[in-house]
């Protein structure tokens, strides 16, 4: 297989790559997996830099493609952020509604449920969960 073709889920397909310049460029600016921070500011002012020419050539879009892979693997590890757990979620969604404890017990039936589920004594029902997409419009999977 030649230099220029790459192999897309199977299928060879002919890139309209200028291989010299994409080498040329790959060999200025070295790209390689991201290790800190300098490297990573680094690769984002390289890519700004792509990114903000009017007509990139398909080698600079080839290279703007690889940065923005190097880029987003080292932000995923080094600032993904954990999965908030369910309450964490109705807490989140309260303090952003400017809701308190009170104001959901449409939700949970009664004011001490409302509280046992808010200080993680209680667990949230099905219902509960329901109840908490509804009110907040958003996917009751949130409060799973």
């Amino acid at each position: 297989m030649s230099a220029s073709c790459v192999s897309v889920a199977g299928k060879i397909s002919k890139k309209a790559v200028n291989q010299r310049e994409y080498s040329k460029l790959v060999s200025v600016s070295l790209p390689h997996v991201i290790q800190n921070e300098a490297e990573n500011d680094h690769y984002i002012q390289l890519l700004e830099a792509l990114d903000s020419k009017p007509n990139p050539t398909a080698a600079e879009r080839e290279l703007a493609a690889l940065l923005t892979v190097l880029i987003e693997n080292f932000e995923e590890v080094h600032y993904s952020l954990k999965k908030a757990t369910p309450i964490e979620s109705v807490i989140e969604l309260m303090e952003a509604n400017n809701l308190k404890q009170k104001d959901l017990v449409d939700v949970f039936g009664t004011p001490s449920i409302a509280s046992e589920v808010l200080h993680r004594k209680r667990s949230l029902t099905t219902e509960h969960i329901r109840k908490l997409g509804v009110r907040f419009h958003v996917s009751p999977e949130l409060f799973i």
